[in-house]
């Protein structure tokens, strides 16, 4: 596959300025196909209200928070926070892209829609683990201000087509993991509500990813750039969260996230969509980028079949053990 840029002939010559009124056309299209399919849902429905009680406070009949209260897993916990703490983070989210994107006609439309819908999945968390004391609410809320009081500041604000490029890839990071919660939280409830806030994130992946399409097909040697930057370099929005090293390791183990996931799941999929990798007719530094990109994706495999490899065993001897007793 052969692409080259119709508008203009040298990569110096596309500024961010230039590429946003370049894709604006492309954006204006993939926002009215995400508006057909997109589907209204109240975070209410999704909440087992009748399950709830109070907790100490103001009210005198408050039941203090105990770890044994939810059917929730251990595991299930852990990841529900990192996702919540995640998604608490909006308003800073919302900054970034306003100001990269912009605020006026068709990306300020997306960018006020996007934060619209990724704002109920905070919603509907938060009540969930609530109404279901999956969680210590005193902490829950501790780690809440800990976290949005660092704010949050992409490693991508540099570039518009570097932050296209993240999130193309960073939503379906968020619906694998959403989903992944769900099917290991034990809890059915848990596991309807996560998959419908898994199926915003992948609507909203296919729309930066058809933008990031759409980027190499006008500037090919910077997007081949970029996305060799941001898959070197890939980082969940949430690493700044108190404690997320370790609650990111207990997730690898559980099988929510990790190693092979981010490379079978997350990586591969919009690399092979998009043809990444048999894209010809690149300069020199979008040739380059592309063999980077192809020589890190063969390493990942190899870390995450050494990953693999340690979770297997790990799972045996787990298994020699419950036999054992």
């Amino acid at each position: 596959m052969t692409i080259t840029s119709p508008h203009l002939g040298s990569s110096e010559a596309w500024t961010d300025a230039r590429l946003l009124y370049a894709l604006e056309e492309v954006v204006e299209k993939e926002l009215n196909r995400h508006l057909k399919v997109a589907k209204d849902w109240m975070p209410h429905e999704y909440v087992p209200f009748s399950d709830g009680r109070n907790f100490p406070g103001i009210f005198d009949d408050g039941e203090a928070w105990e770890p044994g209260q939810s059917k929730v897993t251990d595991i299930g916990k852990i990841a529900l926070v990192v996702n919540l703490l995640t998604e608490d983070n909006l308003p800073s989210y919302h900054h970034e892209i306003a100001s990269l994107f912009g605020r006026d006609g068709a990306w300020g439309t997306w960018v006020h829609r996007w934060t619209a819908e990724e704002g109920r999945h905070g919603i509907v968390m938060r009540d969930y683990l609530l109404t279901s004391r999956a969680v210590d609410p005193d902490k829950l809320e501790q780690f809440r201000m800990a976290h949005m009081a660092e704010g949050f500041e992409s490693d991508n604000r540099h570039s518009m087509l570097h932050s296209v490029a993240y999130v193309a890839f960073q939503e379906l990071a968020t619906r694998v993991s959403h989903r992944n919660t769900g099917h290991q939280s034990g809890d059915p409830v848990c596991d309807r509500m996560l998959a419908r806030i898994a199926t915003d994130e992948n609507l909203h992946m296919v729309f930066y990813r058809n933008l990031l399409g759409a980027a190499f097909e006008i500037a090919p040697d910077l997007t081949m750039q970029a996305v060799r930057d941001v898959v070197v370099n890939f980082r969940m929005p949430g690493h700044g969260m108190p404690g997320f090293e370790r609650a990111a390791a207990q997730m690898a183990i559980g099988e929510i996230y990790n190693m092979r996931i981010h490379h079978d799941d997350v990586l591969q999929p919009v690399l092979r969509f998009l043809k990444v990798m048999d894209i010809d007719g690149l300069g020199p530094e979008g040739q380059k980028a592309q063999d980077e990109l192809g020589l890190y994706m063969n390493g990942l495999d190899s870390e995450a079949l050494k990953f693999d490899e340690k979770l297997a065993a790990r799972k045996a001897r787990m298994a020699a053990r419950a036999a054992a007793q």
